[in-house]
């Protein structure tokens, strides 16, 4: 990663943290200040692990993914596409 998608990529690895230790609310904070496909989908993750699927699917289309109801699998995925050298 080039110096600035490493600082693109922090806040979302920041927030993708924090719903690994399931504290949605707080990578919630994060991601709604946030304009990128990558957080439209960590938005997406953060609505699956507060149980509200119909927003979730919401945040998916967005990000133009297919939604997945899995957060564990997608937080894994999203955090391989995050570290993931360009």
């Amino acid at each position: 990663m080039n110096t600035s998608e490493t600082e693109r990529a922090r806040p979302l690895l920041r927030a993708l943290d924090h719903l690994d230790r399931g504290e949605w609310q707080k990578a919630h904070g994060i991601v709604q200040e946030l304009e990128s496909q990558e957080a439209y989908w960590l938005h997406g993750i953060v609505h699956i692990l507060e149980g509200d699927m119909e927003n979730a699917r919401y945040w998916y289309g967005r990000a133009q993914r297919p939604f997945c109801e899995d957060a564990t699998a997608e937080r894994a995925a999203a955090r391989s596409v995050l570290t993931a050298p360009r």
